[in-house]
């Protein structure tokens, strides 16, 4: 699927990327247009949460293999990359321990980026975190860690937002009261990439999908369109 140039947020372009002599990912190409959901599936290992991380500063890239709103950015620190409007919810949630719930929340508005996201809406979209404001983040259970690494990323304000394995180790019924937040994220145009272990649930909440095996996009395609059969082959290589 190509947009028009205008209506892309993010590209990559032969995206490669390294842990020293080790090398991650191979010639990654792929587009993310504005208010668009895009699922990222594939084994573990696949190289899902080095693309993440690459696209958020984390791994460091060339500048020319990844573009947002037509311009290379790749290789910016992290710090840089929320404030032109790209924010991670982490694998693991990554929240500060030291640090309330709230003063968890209040981390994301560190980018000083205006936008619909305070944390009054936020309240209102997991109102468990109100009552537990002002606990610190681990006495939270799994799930609730999880609204919090969510709700700080919005509270950059993104204009896409990546979630990395939001129901990792997460009971089905805590799984569905994340997702059904997503509406709600997204009603106002912000564009999310969901790295997904559940392919049925990727599916079900995105447009597009592409499937990584061992580094490279092994598939690609408009979620509801795509066979088990064709995710199968492109998820085992069988």
């Amino acid at each position: 699927m190509s947009f028009n140039s205008q209506d892309v947020l993010l590209q990559t372009r032969d995206l490669q990327a390294f842990y020293g002599d080790a090398q991650a990912l191979f010639g990654i190409d792929l587009e993310i247009g504005q208010g668009e959901a895009v699922a990222i599936i594939g084994a573990n290992g696949a190289g899902k949460s080095t693309l993440l991380k690459a696209l958020s500063g984390l791994v460091r890239v060339p500048s020319v293999q990844v573009h947002w709103k037509g311009r290379a950015v790749g290789g910016r620190a992290p710090s840089e990359i929320v404030r032109m409007g790209l924010a991670l919810v982490p694998e693991g949630r990554r929240l500060f321990p030291s640090l309330s719930v709230q003063e968890n929340l209040l981390m994301g508005r560190e980018s000083d980026r205006s936008g619909p996201w305070n944390l009054e809406r936020l309240f209102k979209l997991f109102p468990i975190l109100w009552e537990k404001r002002h606990q610190p983040s681990t006495s939270l259970s799994g799930g609730q860690q999880q609204m919090v690494a969510i709700g700080r990323a919005l509270m950059s304000n993104p204009e896409l937002l990546l979630c990395d394995e939001l129901s990792l180790g997460l009971a089905p019924i805590v799984v569905r009261e994340i997702y059904n937040a997503l509406p709600e994220i997204t009603s106002e145009g912000m564009a999310v990439v969901l790295v997904e272990q559940d392919v049925s649930l990727a599916q079900r909440m995105t447009k597009r999908l592409y499937c990584l095996q061992e580094g490279r996009i092994s598939l690609q395609g408009i979620s509801s369109d795509l066979t088990r059969a064709q995710i199968r082959q492109a998820y085992f290589g069988l």
